[in-house]
């Protein structure tokens, strides 16, 4: 908690700083500096960011989406072939799906309620994934009957897939007729297969991390040479539309919250991971326990041979090291999960977990605590997440 508020405290000071020295500028100049240029380059979807994607999609509320009574698929917006003429840039790429967001809402008549991610294909090309509710009816039918003034679009009139292959084409606006034509015929796709499978949060949120992420897909989060460059990177790779968190924090005094933590974390090694192995008829055949691992690159450091003094000029008698060397290599270590009592966990039920967590923690930190608060006097809370 001492680091956690010390960090806010140089972020305060950096902050006015900031502000001093562009109130400053703009007294001597009369208007604010511009933006600096960028420099920072992204070349892959970084670790920290898919934790944040897991933890966020795991505390929204899909009460809205559940309740509008719609199938759920899971939706693909892909780029032609020659696709750096209209996406040279991850920022082109979000201006086209600000677009879509725009047009879907204008066609259907409701703000899209959905989960995207941004991904790779091996030929370098971009392409979105989308979960969220399929509109029924055609495209622009409400528009023409609640609207005196009617104006067609593009897309009106056709149902949901036929609309959205005719749409992103037009959104994307390939110059050349015939990459339009192909990019028409199979730059969208609508899987309701995958989308079946999203049935609660946790698998939600652990689909979208996982996918791509094994090694034979790793290549889908590799950021193509072509934006590989400052101010050109992608940007997010990934977000949400119209759905809202549904989080509660309590307050927790240091004994309490290392208590809580150490629950937490032998309740996940409980859990472990499960593998099902199916027949060809897909019946589970074999239900065994895996060990949760995940690939690091370690360091190691090398020390060089001492080099002979009689290959030394001028240094008799002296006696040189050759230089360090270092060199990584690829190792799979065992998943720790709330590591130092800092983490979270993906259940299927939050709230039951919190509650049992609760009454766990009623019937062994009350001796502690008590002793606790006797030795150390009356202390701070610090907020523990659940």
């Amino acid at each position: 908690m001492a680091r956690r508020e010390r960090t806010l405290e140089r972020l305060q000071e950096s902050t006015r700083k900031q502000a001093d020295l562009a109130a400053r500028y703009f007294l001597e100049h009369g208007h604010l500096p511009e933006d600096p240029e960028p420099t920072r380059t992204v070349t892959e979807w970084s670790r920290k960011s898919r934790a944040r994607m897991t933890r966020r999609l795991a505390e929204l509320d899909y009460g809205p989406m559940l309740r509008t009574g719609l199938r759920l698929p899971m939706t693909t917006l892909t780029y032609p072939g020659d696709w750096e003429t209209v996406a040279p840039t991850g920022k082109v790429v979000k201006e086209h799906l600000k677009a879509y967001r725009k047009r879907f809402e204008r066609a259907w008549g409701f703000t899209p309620l959905a989960i995207w991610k941004l991904e790779f294909q091996r030929r370098g090309a971009p392409h979105i994934h989308l979960w969220g509710p399929e509109p029924e009816g055609t495209a622009g039918e409400l528009r023409r009957l609640t609207q005196r003034r009617y104006r067609p679009a593009v897309g009106d009139g056709l149902p949901y897939r036929e609309w959205l292959s005719v749409v992103w084409a037009d959104i994307v606006d390939h110059p050349d007729p015939e990459q339009k034509r192909r990019h028409i015929r199979a730059g969208t796709a609508v899987d309701f297969r995958e989308g079946e499978r999203m049935r609660d949060p946790r698998r939600l949120a652990v689909y979208f991390t996982k996918h791509g992420s094994y090694r034979a897909k790793e290549y889908q989060h590799q950021v193509p040479d072509a934006w590989a460059e400052p101010g050109a990177g992608p940007g997010r790779f990934w977000g949400y539309w119209g759905l809202d968190p549904a989080t509660a924090g309590v307050e927790l005094d240091p004994a309490t919250a290392v208590w809580a933590g150490r629950i937490l974390r032998r309740y996940a090694h409980a859990q472990g991971t499960t593998k099902l192995t199916r027949n060809a008829g897909g019946v589970v055949v074999k239900d065994e326990r895996v060990r949760i691992t995940q690939q690091r690159a370690v360091r190691r450091v090398q020390g060089g041979d001492p080099i002979p003094t009689d290959r030394v000029v001028g240094l008799a008698g002296a006696q040189l090291l050759a230089p360090v060397r270092v060199r990584y290599r690829t190792v799979r270590r065992p998943v720790v999960r709330l590591g130092n009592g800092r983490g979270f966990l993906c259940v299927n039920d939050g709230p039951a977990l919190a509650s049992t967590l609760a009454r766990a923690l009623d019937v062994v930190t009350a001796p502690a605590a008590d002793s606790y608060r006797r030795r150390t006097g009356p202390v701070q809370g610090g907020p523990v997440r659940q």
